[in-house]
């Protein structure tokens, strides 16, 4: 199954497409209604708008057999450590081998970005074509190694 922490992910249209061909299950995650394709393989699992909701049921739904997409670093390292495997909406992959350093830069930088006022350390650069395509190629491999269960 691919869990998807759907409220701000960009892609997916492409995860539709690539688990019609691997006919993979994917179930958005989200704390609003989204609209997808009506289809056996999608669902949609809305939770409350509380702080967390939305990483709390990826992460419990989160098995070896299961491929979470998220750009959330907290939330990839609790799935990780459920065995999924997990990629960003960019094409990245977090592993166990990774992750550690992953949550250590992002609370590097969310610190830069609370102390320094008007210095233009900002977020992540836009979603880009190149990311797409990164990601289109990366969730074809992820798929192909993941576990059948």
């Amino acid at each position: 199954m691919i869990l998807v922490d759907a409220d701000a992910c960009p892609v997916k249209e492409e995860i539709y497409k690539v688990a019609y061909r691997h006919k993979m299950p994917v179930r958005l995650v989200a704390n609003q209604y989204l609209r997808h394709p009506e289809h056996p393989l999608i669902s949609m699992q809305m939770v409350s708008g509380d702080f967390d909701a939305a990483d709390d049921a990826i992460a419990e739904a989160a098995r070896p057999e299961t491929l979470v997409i998220t750009a959330d670093i907290l939330l990839a390292e609790r799935c990780i450590a459920a065995g999924a495997s997990v990629m960003s909406p960019k094409g990245g992959a977090f592993t166990a081998n990774s992750i550690g350093t992953q949550v250590a830069t992002r609370a590097i930088m969310a610190d830069l970005r609370a102390g320094v006022d008007g210095q233009g350390i900002g977020g992540p650069a836009p979603f880009s074509k190149a990311d797409r395509s990164r990601f289109l190629n990366a969730l074809e491999v992820a798929l192909r190694k993941l576990p059948r269960g």
